[in-house]
């Protein structure tokens, strides 16, 4: 007799055999599918759907073919049908409640980010330590006193932190929200920052970004890349 497998255990596998590279692609189709979709677009082929991300039909159906059985040949994707399957994949067909820490220039941009909000990206808590800054209004969420962020995040129901805070308080802010049961991290302060193993942390240096960019400058390469 056949086996089942759990989705616990089919999900653990997933998540052990797909790379990195496959889910930011699944972000650029996403992108792709989205624009298609509002042009009123029915049907795509995976040769098309790779032509506009600079890859090779071979590669989009093998990223696909990861998570099930999409389209059919001969007559290519539906359009609308797949980016719900994507959206699914990535899981941005809900809402996440998120929480920013430090209300400065990069916390202000992200907080009027739109395309957060459309993605299922909620910001609903603001925290800073500075006093000026505390119980004021901004854009419609008041800003927390970050001393006392373990119960407001459990009151709230956050489940992502966003960390825009210098790096010299970087980590000791993140050892309190991990205390608080926050499982995801998107960090971007200029800091290696340690978490547990149970904790998904993803780091954004703009700093390392924009040196790429200068020494691709510098050193005249011919060949014009963007990041995967």
């Amino acid at each position: 007799m056949e086996s089942i497998e759990s989705d616990t255990d089919l999900a653990g596998k997933i998540e052990k055999r797909i790379s990195e590279s496959t889910i930011r692609r699944l972000s650029l189709y996403l992108r792709a599918l989205s624009l298609l979709d509002k042009k009123g677009v029915k049907t795509i082929s995976s040769k098309e759907l790779a032509s506009r991300e600079k890859l090779t039909p071979a590669q989009v159906r093998k990223d696909l073919s990861f998570f099930g059985s999409f389209g059919t040949r001969g007559l290519g994707y539906p359009v609308s049908e797949l980016r719900s399957e994507i959206a699914g994949i990535l899981g941005i067909n809900r809402i996440w409640k998120v929480a920013l820490f430090g209300v400065g220039n990069i916390g202000s941009a992200m907080v009027s980010y739109k395309e957060f909000a459309r993605q299922g990206f909620q910001i609903v808590k603001l925290f800073d330590n500075d006093q000026r800054k505390i119980g004021s209004n901004h854009k419609g969420i008041i800003v927390s006193d970050v001393s006392n962020l373990e119960p407001e995040i459990k009151e709230a129901g956050i489940e992502i932190a966003i960390i825009g805070v210098p790096a010299t308080v970087a980590q000791y802010i993140v050892d309190d929200i991990v205390a608080a049961g926050i499982k995801a991290i998107l960090n971007f302060a200029p800091i290696n920052l340690k978490v547990p193993s149970d904790v998904y942390l993803r780091n954004e240096n703009m700093s390392m970004e924009l040196e790429y960019l200068s020494f691709a400058m510098v050193n005249n390469h011919s060949e014009k890349k963007t990041k995967p």
